[in-house]
């Protein structure tokens, strides 16, 4: 068993520092879960546990069977740093689809390391992530790489895990088996596991305490049963929202393009190192059309609309039409970006630019990942009113590198909409939100598509997450060859 004492801690960087009032002493745990909003506090409590902040004064210790950990004992997977695998200073968002600059990114079984491979083969294979091990880290999808990371910690025999969002990015069916491993872990192999969460839902069974955190206090420390029964504490963490509480900006409008279908694919053939990735793929999306793009981690999704998007080169060896106009024909890939707004998971673990979260948003009128021009005071203001509608203004001057995953990923939707994008190409969205944050963000694409009648194409793991909007389906079938 575990126990947890955080006592009137100070942190050296003021930035990293929680409210002076909270103290908490859990004397026995074998699962934890902090809970809370994004931008709570959750990520600035785990740090001071995992050892990876400078403290002034306070205690913090974390114990298993009567003795403290220390940092190398202590498994923490935070996905916000995934980008260091890639081991590589000038990587960027679009290299993921270059073949010949993927070479100096380091291969799945490398990074693993090839004994603890052979020894572990069980593992991996119980999480369905054998068929990476030869493949370039780049090239493996969200999804893959977080069941990838947690291998990583486990072949470290960690006395103590901790694991930031374990389920978000996961396919249903990856989702059970990460959470019957971490059962696993925790009533088999008696290692406590702590979990960071935003969404009530995402509770397993099998939890057994809880600490609440809000505004960078703790609202108190209920086990997992009394916290699940009690719908008004629920309800002081995370507001219900309605499209009546979603406020879009005044006057936009989408553009006036005219075209008849936004996307026409015919026999589509993505390979890499010999592996297709996309088969013979067809898709039309005519204009105003809403479209759920589906499929497991690793069909294809990301590939399919990085086809769309102009950022895989070989969008130009395929039959290709966008807005009419055939790839290839003599546009520019700022004539194909300016018409599209566009976040993948991919773009916010590459975004690494700090500067304001203001300027993050108003990049999007230039489609550039980083601040290479000024903005007008004109697309500040824009920008303003954007971040009005996703409650984000609050953020307007903070670093965008200094603010939570879940926040970042919400100043990363204000840049998708900020020029009223005929095409809103959105691979998930929500993956990072708190649930109140997703509700508001559900919202507000039912309210932009009801009011403007965009064309939308929509990824998600999630049925619950589609908005209502959606009226079409595209499901994507991994290839296993």
């Amino acid at each position: 068993m575990a126990s947890l004492v955080y006592t009137n801690v100070s942190t050296r960087n003021p930035e990293l520092q929680l409210d002076s009032s909270v103290n908490i002493n859990i004397d026995s745990f074998s699962s934890l879960a902090v809970v809370g909003p994004n931008g709570s506090g959750k990520s600035r409590f785990i740090d001071a546990i995992a050892n990876n902040v400078a403290l002034n004064e306070g205690t913090v210790q974390l114990s298993v069977d009567g003795r403290k950990l220390f940092s190398p004992q202590i498994g923490y997977i935070s996905f916000r740093d995934i980008n260091k695998l890639t081991d590589s200073p000038d990587s960027y968002y679009q290299k993921r689809w270059n073949a010949t600059e993927n070479e100096d990114c380091p291969i799945v079984a490398d990074i693993l390391g090839q004994s603890r491979v052979e020894a572990n083969m069980e593992l991996i294979k119980s999480l369905n992530i054998e068929h990476i091990l030869p493949k370039h880290i780049i090239q493996i999808s969200s999804g893959e790489l977080r069941k990838l990371l947690i291998v990583r910690c486990l072949l470290k025999c960690p006395k103590a895990i901790i694991i930031d969002n374990p389920y978000i990015g996961l396919d249903a069916e990856s989702r059970d088996i990460v959470n019957e491993l971490l059962n696993s872990i925790v009533s088999s192999q008696k290692i406590p596991i702590i979990l960071i969460l935003c969404n009530i839902k995402d509770i397993p069974t099998w939890m057994d305490k809880i600490i609440l955190f809000k505004d960078l206090k703790c609202l108190g420390t209920p086990t997992a049963t009394e916290f699940l029964n009690d719908s008004s504490l629920q309800n002081s963490i995370f507001r219900d929202i309605t499209i009546n509480d979603v406020n879009l900006p005044a006057g936009i409008a989408l553009g006036d393009t005219n075209y008849k279908n936004a996307i026409e694919m015919n026999k589509i053939n993505i390979q890499y190192y010999n592996h297709a990735i996309l088969k013979d793929v067809d898709w039309i999306v005519s204009k105003g059309e809403t479209w759920a793009l589906l499929g497991e981690n690793g069909c294809g999704k990301s590939t399919l609309l990085s086809l769309v998007s102009g950022d895989n080169p070989q969008s130009y060896a395929n039959d290709i039409t966008l807005f009419d106009r055939k790839r290839g024909t003599g546009e520019s890939i700022w004539d194909i970006k300016k018409h599209i707004g566009y976040l993948t998971p991919d773009m916010h673990t590459y975004y690494r630019e700090n500067i304001s979260c203001l300027d993050v948003v108003a990049t999007g009128f230039k489609d550039t990942v980083g601040l290479f021009l000024k903005p007008s005071a004109e697309e500040r203001a824009k920008a303003l009113e954007w971040m009005k509608t996703f409650n984000a203004d609050h953020l307007a001057e903070k670093s965008f590198l200094k603010i939570s995953y879940g926040e970042q990923r919400l100043i990363l939707l204000c840049r998708v909409f900020v020029k009223t994008p005929d095409l809103l190409i959105l691979d998930e969205p929500l993956h990072g939100l708190d649930q109140e944050k997703k509700l508001l963000v559900k919202c507000a694409i039912e309210k932009y598509c009801e009011q403007l009648k965009p064309t939308l194409i929509y990824v998600t793991h999630y049925q619950n997450e589609i908005p209502s909007v959606v009226k079409n389906r595209k499901i994507l079938i991994k290839n296993r060859d």
